[in-house]
């Protein structure tokens, strides 16, 4: 079985590792449900760090950028339960359940659930479909089963119905305070723009205003000057940061920084 598994097409997934990976450009589109059924996960955002282990359930918020490092506990093993709650699957129990939004989420976007008694009892009854890739669940006990989660997840945080229902699209925010926190996340200018409540013109536009550049060109720039600063002041070496950094490959970094500064990236 690959890793990770679709258990129910586009809705439910299965992770599993024996050795400690670090995701970057994470993006989630849709809200998120995560189980860590064994290991350890720590999500870093622009905001927040969170670090979750066996037991304990996140939900992630919609419209974010991330950085997942998964970690395998003591047994050598990592597994989490990903559930995404696709909009239109929470239009319909929206729908179904007579429930919208009272006002505008301003909460954390990401936050851990109670571990309650019917929560873990929920994961635990999704764990057998996960470990044996879904052969057994079928598209209507897989969308059951959302629903299940949802509606317990309301039940132990009622007030997160403004969380799950608010169905308004991303809303202009402040450009220039999003990119200086995002610019070392390596995804397309395309995504920057709709993460930013904008469409692609809207969001050069804005760019060039606010930076007086092309946005791809202020990326690379504003990249390679985090790495001499992190060499040249933090004595880090450039295997150890180019990925951080947004860049794919440790020669393409190389050949970027010397380009840029005259020199290879070299510490000391």
């Amino acid at each position: 079985m690959e890793s990770p598994a679709e258990i129910l097409p586009g809705v439910i997934f299965y992770s599993y590792l024996s050795s400690q990976r670090k995701e970057k450009a994470c993006v989630w589109n849709q809200h998120t449900l995560v189980l860590q059924v064994s290991g350890q996960m720590i999500l870093e955002t622009a905001e927040q760090n969170i670090n979750i282990s066996a037991g304990e359930v996140l939900l992630i918020h919609k419209n974010q950028l991330g950085t997942l490092t998964k970690t395998p506990g003591s047994s050598g093993h990592y597994e989490t339960i990903v559930i995404s709650l696709q909009e239109d699957l929470m239009r319909q129990i929206a729908l179904e359940e007579k429930m919208e939004a009272q006002r505008k989420y301003t909460g954390l976007p990401n936050l851990c659930l109670p571990n309650n008694a019917f929560i873990t009892g929920y994961f635990q009854s999704v764990i057998p479909y996960a470990r044996s890739a879904g052969h057994e669940m079928t598209n209507e006990m897989g969308l059951l089963k959302v629903k299940e989660g949802v509606k317990l997840i309301l039940l132990a945080v009622p007030t997160l119905r403004n969380f799950l229902f608010d169905f308004s699209e991303p809303h202009k925010i402040n450009l220039e305070k999003f990119m200086l926190s995002n610019f070392h996340f390596n995804i397309p200018i395309e995504k920057f723009a709709q993460l930013t409540g904008r469409s692609l013109s809207g969001y050069k536009r804005d760019f060039q205003k606010i930076f007086n550049m092309p946005p791809r060109k202020w990326l690379q720039d504003k990249r390679l000057n985090e790495a001499w600063h992190l060499i040249e002041r933090k004595n880090k070496k450039p295997s150890a940061i180019y990925l951080d950094l947004g860049f794919e490959t440790l020669s393409h970094f190389s050949n970027a920084f010397k380009k840029k500064f005259g020199k290879a990236p070299t510490v000391g």
